[in-house]
């Protein structure tokens, strides 16, 4: 093993811990139960901290849509890809597309798209601000879908760092496969942040 793959594999995916320097609530925000009620505080400083543009976001695993309504307000277009029907670790297993659509009509900047990650990775070749990575809490899924956020965004942030093991282990690992900077905010169940330096604007 030589000295760069050593470091690459020892050092590079060690978690910093996030610190923002400001906490910010969105003008927009839906009056729903979420777990991720919380993590809007600090997305306008990982915003400013790491000087992303705002022109787009995409999200895996919207659920109801409280937070592409957060990301709606930082980001010119918004872009929610679900397959609205629950997973192993949700409590609501019903489909619920049309409710989750009909709930974010106001917010003309949020596209849905019902479709699993594995379907639209296929075809989507576009590079985003900002990737969001919330879907089922298995390493394998969390991984694929990650490693291709984090090589089509400039930043992208893995909801449940703290609460699911696999979630946290397979961000180091695509941090590792990346050489992305990684970051954890440990409130409200754990944010992974991972920062592409090398696209970023300074």
């Amino acid at each position: 093993m030589g000295l760069r793959t050593y470091i690459r594999d020892n050092f590079i995916a060690d978690i910093k811990p996030y610190k923002p320097a400001k906490l910010s609530k969105p003008e927009q925000m839906l009056d729903i139960v979420s777990a991720w009620k919380g993590l809007e505080l600090i997305i306008e400083d990982i915003i400013e901290k790491f000087g992303l543009e705002r022109k787009s976001c995409i999200e895996f695993g919207v659920e109801f849509g409280y937070s592409a309504v957060v990301f709606s307000n930082f980001f010119d277009s918004v872009t929610g890809v679900d397959t609205f029907e629950g997973d192993v670790h949700t409590a609501n297993k019903n489909q619920h597309y049309e409710e989750t659509s009909k709930r974010l009509t106001a917010y003309k900047n949020i596209e849905l798209v019902k479709s699993n990650y594995k379907d639209w990775i296929k075809k989507d070749q576009k590079r985003y601000n900002l990737a969001h990575v919330d879907i089922v809490h298995h390493y394998e899924e969390t991984y694929e879908c990650g490693l291709w956020a984090a090589q089509h965004s400039d930043c992208t942030i893995f909801h449940d760092t703290e609460s699911f093991p696999e979630v946290r282990r397979a961000v180091k690992d695509v941090a590792r496969k990346t050489g992305q900077k990684l970051y954890n905010y440990p409130l409200h169940y754990g944010l992974g942040i991972l920062v592409d330096t090398n696209s970023i604007r300074k």
